[in-house]
């Protein structure tokens, strides 16, 4: 700790006209007492150190967000500020009563609408705000989800006013998204203030996450179907959604099985995950895909996302969907202003968390004209995330426009009160800043036909003092919710007791074809990458040196490489020239085969089956990111050299990684499939480009050096450099793990462990591997060695030739056999795959 005492909550800004969740009359709340003195001792230097630390552990954890139209989006980090909201338990219990109360609404609102519909029949619910909303499924009409409950999960986004209470701002029913963002946000936040979080006596979150994987167990043992250990999975859009990382996160932290559409098939109205070994009922799908996107058979035929058939297998209550299909319609800003009138009627209860002022323009027309400048203007049934501004704020052709829309189309629109939301402290560049805050809370349906309402939330920060920015599409960050407890924190943890029974399990085939095509293309970018920065860095070595361009055979031969790989045609002659085309190799993403793009696609691979690697694989393969960011690029040859080291041991550590702690099963077997077809292609081709053509000690010490085998050859031949045991080293010694041979043992032991029909006969894969493993070991380094007429070692060139075909056949006959059906998420690309 470093300068005690200069640093002091008090002395964050305030801004006029906001409630400030720090202060009040200018003194620190009772909630943010404790942590205040906490960081009072830790100083200005060491808060820094501890966002820092917090900013690495997210970097390292790989926490994105999904920002749509940014080229970055896809890997642009989690923003988290490093000081927590603080709630007292006793606001904290009141808050969440509020919450409970008002899922129960929303959700006894959605069921009668696709049940009895008797708050149309009485006059309760305006027809308009039913049959004008597009999220109101028709085919969904009569469903009776398994336990009657329609709303699993439910979150609001809560705005406090000036007069210190919270109203909500929007609910959220369709696939409620924050909840995996919350506990990492937790999980960081407690590490880097672990004396404060202690400190402080904060509720924890794991009691929520229990909650919710009991109640989609319990639901799928009321199915008429129901099995003894029921499936559940989360079933995802994809990598491109916005929110992937939490989809991933949430199915490893619950022990869900991660899918997308393309890996669920109906059958006889019943859900299967397809699996290398066949299909297995499933029996919980937790969606975090919108439900007109679920099912192309009835709900959205150009859907590509969802399951055909998936709304007839809830019809017939086969399967549990949580949210229940059709549960959008509770996402409704025109449902608001009669939700007070509603609970009234069904609950005999007045309701204690009520929204923004919401003028509707079905029965409120002329007040919304009245006000129209001062009221935030929305669309009644369309997206809350499009940017709303008051009336008074509209260009004129669009003021126009929509008041035009407001005269003949008065049901679609929707005014809010333009609530400016509360401040809150955050640290920025070294001291503390203040922020506009909106705070998601989020609820689980319990046993009991209630709710269970998570201790904190996702409180989300504007990158401004701009009341309606906090989003994070629009630049915002996220804090930590500090739920303080009115007595000692009791540990919780999803681990079952010690006494539970558990059934063992060891390897098995229910790996989703979709996950195995992924792993088997991280397997083949992993090796890809390290054959391409081995070949360039032994080129730019040379190139570094003292030697002309054509003079220096190992330059020469590290070239004849790239230019057989097809990745470097043309050479350049003068060494200015060919650096920066080396360099481009190494760094240019408009270069679809350079090594920054293979990088890329391996993140993207990783990142598509992320669910399936542990944190420190993961952390590597972010090191890997890092390695090659834009904003490293060297100008010189001799200084990209270090950032190659740097890559090959972060590639070989990424080998090591899946090697060492991966268990051998089938999603295992396809990685290092991937790898060693990969590693096999790959010594062809530095072999048919570099030894075929005659050569001398030089070029052979680069095709060593690039290979990775120069001890080995060393220690067994000294410094005789000749090309039968440099041929017999990368080709057919077995031993040798960078060999032809070795690889091609390993393949033939992966293809006949996979998954596979009952049958004598071998299949064409097995065949095709143990035909070129035999061939490779039985061929004479010496005979292949010998040079022709022409100065060329044309039976070698024909040896590599028919085994890199063979190779290509080995491909294309497990993608068919195994992968072919698998829904494609790799990246494009062009050149050689």
């Amino acid at each position: 700790m470093d300068a005690p005492g200069d640093l002091d909550l008090v002395n964050a800004p305030a801004v006029a006209g906001a409630y400030d969740e720090l202060r009040d009359r200018a003194q620190v709340r009772p909630q943010w007492q404790t942590l205040n003195d906490y960081l009072r001792r830790l100083g200005a230097r060491g808060m820094g150190l501890r966002y820092e630390q917090a900013r690495r552990l997210i970097r390292e954890n790989g926490v994105t967000y999904n920002v749509y139209g940014d080229a970055h989006g896809l890997d642009r980090p989690w923003q988290l500020d490093p000081l927590p909201l603080m709630l007292s338990a006793a606001e904290w219990d009141g808050l969440a009563r509020g919450i409970a109360q008002r899922a129960r609404l929303v959700e006894t609102v959605i069921a009668d609408a696709y049940g009895t519909q008797r708050l149309l029949k009485e006059g309760g619910l305006d027809p308009a705000l039913l049959f004008a909303h597009p999220a109101f499924l028709r085919a969904c009409h009569g469903i009776q989800p398994p336990g009657g409950r329609w709303l699993h999960f439910y979150a609001a986004d809560l705005v406090r006013g000036t007069d210190g209470a919270w109203r909500v701002l929007a609910d959220r029913t369709q696939a409620p998204a924050g909840a995996g963002y919350a506990l990492e946000n937790r999980i960081v936040l407690s590490r880097a203030l672990s004396d404060g979080y202690r400190q402080c006596g904060v509720q924890r979150l794991a009691g929520f996450f229990i909650a919710m994987r009991r109640t989609l167990s319990v639901l799928a043992s009321r199915l008429k179907t129901r099995q003894d250990n029921p499936r559940i999975v989360l079933l995802t859009p994809g990598p491109y959604n916005e929110t992937y990382f939490e989809h991933a996160y949430l199915a490893r932290y619950l022990g869900y099985t991660l899918v997308e559409g393309g890996d669920l098939t109906v059958r006889d109205d019943q859900v299967f995950l397809k699996t290398l070994g066949g299909l297995h009922r499933v029996d919980v799908i937790l969606r975090r895909l919108d439900d007109d996107f679920c099912d192309p058979l009835e709900l959205r035929n150009d859907s590509t996302l969802g399951v055909a058939g998936l709304a007839a297998a809830a019809r017939a209550g086969n399967v549990v969907i949580a949210n229940a299909l059709g549960s959008g319609i509770g996402e409704n800003a025109a449902l608001m202003p009669s939700l007070p009138r509603l609970c009234r009627l069904l609950f005999n209860e007045d309701l204690t968390l009520p929204a923004v002022e919401t003028l509707w323009g079905g029965d409120a027309a002329g007040r919304l004209r009245e006000r129209f400048d001062d009221l935030v203007i929305r669309p009644a049934f369309g997206s809350v995330r499009a940017p709303a501004r008051r009336g008074g704020e509209l260009d004129g052709e669009e003021r126009e426009r929509m008041l035009m829309r407001l005269n003949t189309l008065p049901h679609t629109l929707v005014g809010q009160v333009a609530q400016a939301p509360s401040i809150t402290p955050v640290w920025s560049e070294g001291t503390f800043a203040t922020r506009s805050l909106v705070l998601r809370v989020f609820a689980v349906a319990s046993d009991d036909g209630g709710y269970c309402v998570m201790p904190g939330g996702l409180a989300r920060i504007a990158n401004e003092n701009q009341p309606w920015a906090v989003s994070f599409q629009r630049g915002g960050g996220s804090k930590d919710t500090w739920v303080l407890a009115d007595g000692p924190v009791a540990p919780v943890t999803l681990l079952r007791p010690s006494g539970a029974p558990v059934e063992f399990k060891r390897g098995g085939s229910d790996l989703p074809s979709r996950v195995a095509d992924n792993l088997y293309w991280l397997g083949r970018y992993g090796a890809r990458a390290e054959d391409a920065a081995r070949v360039l860095r032994a080129a730019l070595t040379r190139l570094a040196g003292d030697q002309e361009v054509g003079t220096d055979q190992g330059l020469q031969t590290a070239l004849r490489v790239l230019k057989h790989q097809g990745v470097l045609s043309k050479p350049a002659s003068d060494s200015a020239t060919l650096e920066a085309q080396l360099l481009d190799l190494l760094f240019s993403e408009a270069i679809s085969f350079s090594l920054r793009s293979v990088v890329g696609r391996l993140h993207y691979a990783a990142f598509s089956s992320r669910d399936r690697l542990s944190y420190d694989t993961w952390r590597i393969i972010n090191h890997l990111d890092q390695d090659l960011s834009p904003d490293v690029k060297p100008e010189r040859a001799i200084d990209a050299l270090p950032l190659l080291d740097r890559l090959v041991l972060d590639l070989a550590a990424f080998a090591g990684m899946t090697t060492e702690n991966t268990t051998r099963g089938p999603g295992w077997r396809f990685l290092d499939l991937g790898r060693r077809l990969e590693r096999a292609t790959f010594t062809a081709e530095l072999v048919r480009g570099a030894l075929v053509p005659r050569v001398d000690e030089t070029a052979l010490d680069a095709v060593l050096e690039i290979a990775d085998s120069a001890i080995t050859y060393r220690a067994r031949y000294l410094l005789s450099l000749q090309v039968p045991p440099v041929v017999d080293l990368l080709l057919c010694d077995s031993t040798n793990p960078r060999s032809m041979a070795f690889q091609f043992e390993r393949i033939a032991d992966h293809v006949a462990a996979l998954p596979r029909a009952p049958q004598a006969l071998p299949t064409p894969a097995e065949r095709l591997a143990l035909g070129a493993y035999t061939w490779v070991r039985l061929v004479d380094p010496q005979e292949l060695s010998r040079e022709d007429e022409t100065g060329e070692r044309s039976h070698l060139a024909h040896v590599l030739d028919h085994l890199s075909s063979d190779l290509t056949l080995l491909s294309d006959t497990v993608t068919t056999q195994y992968l072919s059906h698998a829904t494609t998420t790799r990246q494009p690309s062009v050149g050689p795959e």
